[in-house]
C-alpha cells in the first residue's frame, strides 16, 4: 500500500491566526501544530494518553449541509472532556468545499485534541437515512486508507489506543506495531462494504479479525444491531478480557472472563442519539484501562457518560468529568 502524505491537522493553513502550540502540562489547551514543524513538532509532544485512529467523516444532512462526525471525533472528544490528553490519526480534507458542500474545519477542536491528518482529496462522506428506528447508510466519497506508519513512534504506546474504523480505513496488518497499555476497538467499519469506485449503499458483513489481533485486544464494543455479525469476536475477547454489546438507551451487556453482567441505561431526555455508542466506548475503555476497576463499574460509568451525551445535538452533548461525577452521585443507589 503506498504511503499516504502526512501532515498535522490542517487548521493552521485554514486559520493562520491560531497561536502556536505551547505545552503547559496536562490541563493546558492544545493548539494545532505549525505547518513548518510537521512531524518534528509531533515528535516533541508528550505521548497521548488516549489515541484514536479512524476517519473523521462528513455527515450530509437533508438540507445539503455537512457536519463532522465519526468514531474518531466523538470518542476523542469524550476522552478529552474526561480529562485525558488525546491524539487522533485520521485522513481526509477539512475546511474545504467539496461538490458545493462546505466541509467544516477542525479548528474548533484544536484546543482539545492533537490531530494528525493524512491528506485526501475529500473526506469520507456519509448520508444517513433513518426509518422505523433503523439506519440506512450511503457512502458518497471515501478518503482512503490510513497509513499507521504515519504515527510518531512514541504515540504507538499510548495508555489507551482505540481502533475506530468507520469505512475499512485501517489495515489490520499494520496494527501489530501498536503497543498500548490498553487496546480497544469498535469494529463497525470493518463490517461495512459499499461500491468504492462509485460510492453507494452500505451493507454489513461478518466481522473477521485475525487471531493475532483478537488475542491482543483488551476491549471490543459493538451495538445490538451488529452483534449477530460479530458474536464470535466479542465472545472470544470477552472470555479473556472485555466484550461489550451496547443496547441503546437500555444500557449495555458486558462479558468479562467468562462472566456477563447486564447494566441498565440511565433515563434522560433524549435530543440526539448520534455518536452515543462512540461516547460509551471511549468512556468504557478509559475506566477499564484501570485494572483495579471492575467490568461492571466501567460499564456503569460508560452508560452515564453516554446518557448525558444524548442531551444535545452532536458533539456539543459530550459531558465533562465533573458533569459525569455529579450525575453518578445522584444515581449512586443503583
Amino acid at each position: 500500500m503506498p504511503d499516504a502524505p502526512r501532515r498535522p491537522v490542517p487548521t493552521r493553513e485554514r486559520d493562520p491566526s491560531l497561536p502556536p502550540r505551547i505545552s503547559r502540562g496536562r490541563d493546558a489547551a492544545r493548539q494545532p501544530l505549525d505547518e513548518e514543524r510537521e512531524l518534528s513538532g509531533l515528535q516533541g509532544q508528550r505521548t497521548p494518553q488516549y489515541l484514536v485512529i479512524g476517519h473523521i467523516v462528513a455527515d450530509l444532512l437533508p438540507d445539503g449541509s455537512a457536519v463532522l462526525g465519526g468514531t474518531a471525533l466523538y470518542s476523542a472528544l469524550t476522552a478529552a472532556r474526561l480529562g485525558w490528553r488525546v491524539g487522533v490519526l485520521t485522513r481526509g480534507a477539512y475546511g474545504v468545499t467539496v461538490e458545493g458542500v462546505a466541509i467544516p474545519s477542525l479548528a474548533e477542536y484544536a484546543g482539545e485534541l492533537s490531530i494528525i491528518t493524512q491528506d485526501a482529496e475529500r473526506p469520507t462522506m456519509f448520508v444517513n437515512v433513518y426509518s422505523a428506528g433503523r439506519r440506512a447508510q450511503t457512502i458518497r466519497h471515501w478518503a482512503g486508507p490510513i497509513d499507521l506508519s504515519g504515527l510518531p513512534p512514541h504515540w504507538r504506546n499510548a495508555r489507551v489506543i482505540h481502533l475506530g474504523p468507520v469505512a475499512q480505513e485501517i489495515d489490520l496488518r499494520q496494527t501489530g506495531a501498536l503497543t498500548p497499555g490498553f487496546f480497544g476497538a469498535t469494529p463497525q467499519g470493518w463490517m461495512r462494504e459499499w461500491p468504492r469506485a462509485t460510492g453507494g449503499r452500505v451493507t454489513l458483513n461478518q466481522l473477521r479479525l485475525p487471531p493475532e489481533l483478537l488475542g491482543r485486544l483488551d476491549g471490543l464494543v459493538v451495538s445490538d444491531e451488529e452483534i449477530h455479525l460479530a458474536r464470535e469476536a466479542v465472545e472470544r475477547v470477552g472470555a479473556r478480557r472485555l466484550g461489550v454489546v451496547t443496547t441503546g438507551e437500555s444500557g449495555a451487556r458486558v462479558l468479562y472472563g467468562g462472566e456477563r453482567v447486564e447494566l441498565p441505561g440511565y433515563p434522560v431526555r433524549t435530543v440526539d442519539l448520534t455518536g452515543a455508542g462512540d461516547v460509551f466506548a471511549a468512556a468504557f475503555f478509559i475506566r477499564a484501562s484501570d485494572r483495579t476497576v471492575s467490568a461492571a463499574t466501567a460499564g456503569r460509568f460508560a452508560n452515564a457518560v453516554a446518557a448525558l451525551s444524548l442531551r444535545a445535538v452532536g458533539a456539543g452533548g459530550v459531558p465533562t468529568l465533573a458533569e459525569v461525577d455529579a450525575f453518578l452521585e445522584q444515581h449512586d443507589d443503583r
